[in-house]
C-alpha cells in the first residue's frame, strides 16, 4: 500500500490479496536459491499478472534477492529496479518481462516445454523425478490473463503436451479495472480448463461466515498439483481483492489506483501496524522470512550432489550443457551449412531455409521448432526428427516422443510467439517457429516482447509478398515488412536467393541476444551465379545486411538500385537495361536493414556513397522504410495498396514490379538531379 501511495499510481489490490499465496510459494514450495537467481536447477516463477509487480518484488525483498526496502520505496520511478511491470534482466529473480496480459502464461508453457526438451538432451534415461533437470514452472494469473486469447491458445496446447511440470494459480477475485468481471465474463474458468484436459482444484477463502485466508489449504493444493505428473494443473483461488482494506476491498478502484491516505491508515490499523509509519522496517519479520535462504542452501546442496553424480557419469552431456549455458555454438558448425549451385528452375527461399534446417539438425541439437500448422508450407520440419509430443498423441504423419524436436503449435500464432519466448528464457535451447508473414500480425505482441527482452528467437515467416499469388490480398503482406522493421531490436531479413538464405541463417544463429524474422518467398527465385567473371558478389555480404551485388560499368555508378528479397532479380534485370543504354548502375542487395545500419559508417558509405544521389528502391511492399535510403532525389518502386488474386507473374506485371518500370524509376531519379 505504501509503495503505490508514495508514487501515486499502481496496482495495490491484487498484491494485497495474493501476498499470502506468494509468501507460501517462496517459503515452502518453490525450489530456488536467493544467493544464485540463475541457478540452472531452480524452479521458475512467472507473475503473468505483471501489473501486480509488487507481488513479486516484495517476495524477492523478503527472500533476500538483493532488493532493499529503498527499492520498494522507489517503485515505478526513474532508474529503479522496481518498475511498474517486471522486466527480465533488470531485477534479480525476475524470469520474464510481463505486462501485456496472457503473455506470462504463454511464457510459462514455453518454459515447461523447454524443461522437458532439455531433460531429453541431458538426462533422458533418469527415472521420473530423479533427474537434476526435473523442475516445475509456477505461474500466477489474473482474470485479465485468463480472458486474453493468447492464454486460451497456450493453455490448450499445454494440455495436449501433458505438461505435468506446469502449475498455475488463478486469482479468482471477480474484479478488473471495470469493476465486477460479470460485465464481460461469464464462463466457469475451472470447467473450461478441465475441458482442455488440465488437473483443476478449487480453494475458496470466501466463507459464509466471512473471509478467511487459509495457507494450509493452498499448500495442500500445491502438493497435489506437484503429484499430478501427467497433466498441467490449475488452482482456482477465490480471493477478495485488496483484503482487508475496509472500503477498498472488492472494488475496481483497488485494482489499479492508490487507496488514498485515509484508507491506507485504516487498513494498517486493521493489520496492527502504526498508521503513522510508512514502509515499516519490521527487521525481525524480515529476518524470519530470510531464513528461506537456509532452505535454498539445503535444496541446492541436495541438487549439487545429484548434479555432480550426473556430470561424472555423463561427461559428453556435461560438455553439451556447458556449451548451451554459455550460448556458444560448436566449433566448425557453419561448415554444415549448404551452398546452392546456380541454374535450373531456381529455388524458393522457404525451400532453401528448409534445406538449411535439415543440414543443421545433426550439429545444433539446441535448435528446435515447428510451425503454426503450416509446416509443409513453411518448410520448418527437420527430416527424420521426432515430434515433441506425448507418445499417445503421436500420429502416423508425425511420430514422436516426450523429448522430440519438431513442435506442433496448432493454429495458434500468438501462443507460438509467447511459447518461443518462454523456451528462450529457460536458457539452453534456440527455438524457431513458422507461419505466413501476413499472420505475424497475430503474434506481434510476443514478437515485440522478444525484442524488448533481447531473446534469440527466430521467426520463419514465409509467403512474404504478393509473390504468393492466388491466395489473394487477405494473405499477401503489404505493410508487414515496414511494420516489423519499426520494432526496435528485431532483425527483419529478406534474402534474395538460396545462398543469401544460408548466410542469413548463419548470421541469425551467431546473434545470441536479439530475435530475427526470416521473410521467405513462396515462389522460386533464381540462384545467382556468383562465380568469378559473372560480376556478382558473394552472398557472404548478406551477413552485413547490405552489400554491392553488382557494380556499375567503370568508375562511380550514375545510379544505385537497392533491392531486397524476390525483387533483387528485378533490380538486376533493370541494371541490364540501363547499362545497355550507357547508364552505369550499381545493384545493392539489402536483405536486412537492421544489420546494415549497424555496420560502421565507412562501410555504409562505401555501399551507398552519399555523392551518388540517384537511387531507386524496389520491394513489393509499402515504401516507408526505404525513403531514408533513396533520399530526396530517389524513387521507390513499391506497393501502396492491397494485392489481388492472380498468378504471381501477373501481379508483378500489373503492379509495376518489372525491369522496365524500375529502369524508368532510375531515369526519373537521374532526371530530377539534372
Amino acid at each position: 500500500m505504501d509503495a503505490v501511495q508514495k508514487v501515486g499510481n499502481g496496482h495495490p489490490g491484487t498484491a494485497m490479496s495474493l501476498a499470502p499465496a506468494a509468501y507460501l510459494l517462496y517459503q515452502n514450495i518453490l525450489r530456488h536459491d536467493p544467493a544464485d537467481p540463475n541457478w540452472v536447477g531452480r524452479d521458475r516463477f512467472v507473475l503473468s499478472c505483471g501489473h501486480s509487480s509488487l507481488t513479486l518484488y516484495i517476495q524477492l525483498y523478503l527472500s533476500g534477492y538483493g532488493l532493499t526496502l529503498d527499492d520498494l520505496e522507489h517503485y515505478r520511478v526513474w532508474d529503479s529496479i522496481t518498475p511498474g511491470h517486471p522486466e527480465h534482466g533488470l531485477t534479480p529473480g525476475v524470469e520474464t518481462t510481463t505486462g501485456p496480459l496472457g503473455q506470462g502464461l504463454a511464457n510459462a508453457v514455453g518454459m515447461a516445454m523447454a524443461a522437458r526438451r532439455e531433460r531429453g538432451l541431458l538426462d533422458p534415461d533418469a527415472a521420473p523425478g530423479a533427474s537434476p533437470f526435473d523442475q516445475h514452472i509456477y505461474a500466477f494469473a489474473s482474470d485479465g490473463d485468463i480472458e486474453e486469447g493468447i492464454s486460451h491458445e497456450a493453455c490448450a496446447l499445454a494440455a495436449v503436451q501433458e505438461l505435468g511440470n506446469l502449475i498455475v494459480l488463478y486469482d479468482d477475485n471477480h474484479i478488473s479495472i471495470e469493476d465486477d468481471t460479470a460485465i464481460a465474463k461469464s464462463e466457469d474458468v475451472g470447467a473450461r480448463y478441465e475441458a482442455y484436459g488440465w488437473h483443476v482444484q478449487w480453494v475458496d477463502w470466501r466463507h459464509p461466515d466471512g473471509y478467511r485466508e487459509d495457507p494450509q489449504a493452498l499448500y495442500e493444493a500445491f502438493l497435489k498439483a506437484r503429484a499430478e505428473t501427467g497433466r498441467p494443473s490449475l488452482i482456482v483461488l477465490r480471493t477478495i481483492i485488496a483484503w482487508p482494506a475496509p472500503d477498498a476491498q472488492n472494488t475496481g478502484e483497488a485494482h489499479g489506483a492508490a487507496l488514498g491516505e485515509d484508507e491506507v491508515a485504516r487498513t494498517k490499523r486493521v493489520l496492527g501496524f502504526d498508521a503513522e509509519v510508512n514502509f515499516p522496517a519490521e527487521e525481525a519479520t524480515v529476518a524470519h522470512a530470510r531464513k528461506v535462504a537456509d532452505r535454498g542452501k539445503r535444496l541446492r546442496a541436495e541438487w549439487d550432489e545429484a548434479y555432480a553424480g550426473w556430470r561424472a557419469a555423463n561427461p559428453e552431456r556435461a560438455a553439451l550443457l556447458d556449451r548451451l549455458a554459455a550460448r556458444r555454438l560448436p566449433d566448425g558448425w557453419a561448415s554444415a551449412l549448404p551452398s546452392f549451385p546456380p541454374g535450373g528452375k531456381g529455388l524458393s527461399s522457404r525451400a532453401a531455409s528448409g534445406q538449411v534446417l535439415n543440414a543443421l539438425a545433426p550439429v545444433l541439437p539446441e535448435l528446435w521448432g515447428g510451425s503454426a500448422d503450416l509446416a509443409g508450407s513453411n518448410n520448418t520440419t527437420m527430416k527424420g526428427e521426432p515430434s515433441f509430443i506425448p507418445p499417445d498423441r503421436q500420429t502416423k504423419m508425425f511420430p514422436g516422443n516426450l523429448y522430440g524436436r519438431t513442435m506442433h503449435f496448432g493454429i495458434r500464432e500468438h501462443a507460438m510467439g509467447g511459447i518461443m519466448n518462454g523456451i528462450a528464457l529457460h536458457g539452453l535451447t534456440r527455438p524457431y517457429g513458422g507461419t505466413f508473414l501476413v499472420f505475424s500480425d497475430y503474434m506481434r505482441g510476443s514478437v515485440r516482447l522478444a525484442a524488448l527482452m533481447g531473446l534469440p528467437v527466430t521467426y520463419v515467416w514465409t509467403h512474404d509478398s504478393i509473390g504468393l499469388g492466388e491466395d489473394g490480398p487477405t494473405h499477401q503482406p503489404v505493410e508487414h515488412l515496414a511494420a516489423l522493421r519499426a520494432i526496435p531490436g528485431l532483425d527483419v531479413i529478406r534474402p534474395a536467393d538460396a545462398n543469401e538464405t544460408s548466410v542469413a541463417w548463419r548470421a541469425i544463429l551467431e546473434h545470441t541476444s536479439r530475435p530475427a524474422g526470416l521473410c521467405l518467398s513462396r515462389q522460386n527465385l533464381p540462384v545467382f551465379d556468383r562465380s568469378a567473371g559473372t560480376g556478382l558478389a558473394s552472398a557472404e555480404g548478406a551477413a552485413r545486411g547490405g552489400y554491392v551485388l553488382a557494380e556499375g560499368a567503370g568508375g562511380d555508378p550514375a545510379v544505385i538500385i537497392i533491392g531486397t528479397g524476390s525483387e533483387v532479380q528485378i533490380a538486376l534485370a533493370a541494371r541490364d537495361i540501363l547499362q545497355a543504354d550507357g547508364v552505369s548502375t550499381r545493384v545493392v542487395s539489402m536483405p536486412c536493414v537492421e544489420w546494415f545500419t549497424s555496420q560502421e559508417a565507412s562501410y555504409q558509405q562505401e555501399v551507398l556513397p552519399p555523392r551518388i544521389r540517384a537511387r531507386v528502391s524496389v520491394e513489393a511492399g509499402v515504401a516507408q522504410p526505404w525513403r531514408g535510403f533513396v533520399g530526396d532525389a530517389g524513387e521507390c518502386v513499391s506497393l501502396e495498396h492491397f494485392g489481388a488474386s492472380a498468378s504471381y507473374t501477373k501481379l508483378y506485371e500489373e503492379f509495376g514490379f518489372t525491369a522496365d518500370k524500375v529502369a524508368a524509376a532510375a531515369r526519373a531519379s537521374l532526371g530530377r538531379l539534372a
